[in-house]
């Protein structure tokens, strides 16, 4: 259920000028037996297109040659990032959008794993729907690996199913053999679809598939999708917009 707050009502924007995926996601929101409140329409059109720039970066990703890795053979593009204990940290003298789009252009020099993979999507997603100069004020000092994260980033993560495409989610491997393999973290692309770094592009009875195939010997738990999911605070970072398109 969808209400915008100036309106005073619960209210159901119409959806004409919306198509492809972000009327998917809308559809989505609006069927979703929660509340979804907004303080204005453009609050939810920016959600619908930051969600969609998600799925878009998560499929990019999906097609690039970033490989999979432990931190300990994984590797990032030295001309924009330094490797540290925890991670690796921008350099002093690379705009962070420059860095952020360098794992997308040239992504050979690239290697890490799933909840990385999440945090670089999300980033990518927020570079591409707020302003440049803003996203390289807010992010100067990115250190990326694992969960680390900006705090202007903003991932919010919360208990339930209603996953809307866009949203984080993670498939839990109890029995896994080697920790990489713990579990996956996955965006939900919408149509039943999933996309997890080192899995790829599946369903999610196909995502427990896979990692079933990397439990350890004689395991007796299969894997299963938690009844969580993570998403960035999209009222938040919509101060911030390009632009504000209407319905």
């Amino acid at each position: 259920m969808i209400r915008i707050r100036m309106l005073g009502f619960q209210s159901q924007p119409t959806k004409k000028n919306l198509q492809g995926k972000q009327k998917e996601i809308y559809n989505a929101i609006e069927n979703s037996p929660f509340m979804y409140e907004y303080d204005t329409v453009n609050q939810l059109l920016f959600e619908l297109s930051v969600r969609e720039k998600i799925i878009n970066a998560s499929i990019d990703l999906s097609k690039s040659k970033v490989v999979f890795s432990s931190f300990r053979t994984s590797g990032f593009n030295p001309a924009y990032w330094i490797r540290g204990n925890q991670g690796y940290l921008l350099r002093y003298d690379v705009q962070p959008a420059d860095a952020i789009e360098d794992i997308f252009i040239n992504s050979q020099y690239y290697g890490f794993e799933c909840s990385t993979a999440i945090v670089i999507i999300f980033y990518k997603a927020v570079l591409e729907s707020i302003d440049r100069r803003i996203f390289n004020y807010l992010f100067q000092n990115l250190l990326v690996w694992d969960w680390n994260y900006d705090p202007d980033l903003e991932i919010i993560t919360l208990p339930g199913d209603d996953f809307i495409p866009g949203d984080v989610v993670y498939f839990y491997n109890p029995d896994f053999q080697q920790p990489i393999w713990m579990g996956e973290n996955a965006v939900s692309l919408g149509n039943g679809k999933y996309f997890g770094h080192g899995i790829g592009i599946r369903t999610a009875e196909q995502m427990v598939e896979a990692l079933n195939t990397r439990r350890k010997e004689n395991a007796k738990r299969t894997a299963y999708l938690l009844e969580q999911y993570s998403r960035l605070n999209f009222s938040s970072l919509e101060r911030f917009a390009k632009n504000k398109p209407t319905l």
